[in-house]
């Protein structure tokens, strides 16, 4: 685990450290970072793309263009968020060039099938950390979230899966706080109605 430095008025993440040094030329410094993260991005990537070699392609040009751009990394947000936003903004260029013609953008406004939704969500289903921990519903939920469109499914996997607070999650896809409730919350839904199918299905429920 991380362990947090304080500078007696402000507690300083250990990644700050490390980015200095990389920024001073210290290559084992960066790799350090990457060691880190690579696999969180992996997963945020291959969530995004749906595809293993893309994924893999957006690991190698997030870190790279990380390490060209260190020196704008201010220190005002955790390096982890300011990576991701560079993973997530690959990854969606990954997949503007797969589906050409068709632009894929974090803020595209996507129709979905439920009406009104409740304000309070909070036994809306599966929890899916719980879920993630069982290899056979980790499978269904995988599946599930492919389903979701582009916008909902990156918000519901920094915030659900990757465990991002809603801040840090605003924060790396650059969104406001309220704009990633409602893509979290409408993404829930989809996902409960989604499950709530497959479930009715394989107990052999609504057959004929």
């Amino acid at each position: 685990m991380d362990t947090i430095q304080s500078t007696g008025t402000e507690e300083v993440h250990p990644d700050v450290a490390l980015v200095a040094r990389a920024r001073d030329g210290d290559l084992q410094a960066f790799e350090t970072l990457v060691k880190q993260y690579d696999r969180q991005v992996f997963r945020i990537a291959q969530h995004i793309t749906q595809n293993k070699e893309d994924a893999e392609d957006v690991v190698q040009d997030a870190f790279l263009k990380a390490y060209e751009k260190l020196h704008q990394f201010q220190g005002n947000s955790k390096f982890y968020t300011w990576l991701v936003r560079i993973a997530v903004n690959e990854s969606l260029m990954r997949l503007r060039k797969r589906r050409t013609g068709r632009m894929v953008s974090i803020d595209e406004d996507v129709e979905t099938e439920e009406g009104s939704m409740p304000r309070d969500l909070a036994d809306w289903g599966p929890d899916p950390e719980q879920m993630y921990g069982q290899s056979e519903l980790a499978d269904i939920l995988r599946k599930t979230i492919q389903g979701l469109p582009p916008g909902f499914r990156v918000v519901f996997t920094l915030r659900d899966v990757e465990g991002l607070s809603t801040d840090e999650t605003a924060e790396a896809l650059g969104l406001s706080v309220p704009a990633v409730k409602s893509r979290l919350l409408r993404a829930r839904l989809q996902l409960r109605e989604r499950l709530s199918r497959y479930f009715r299905k394989k107990n052999g429920e609504g057959v004929q």
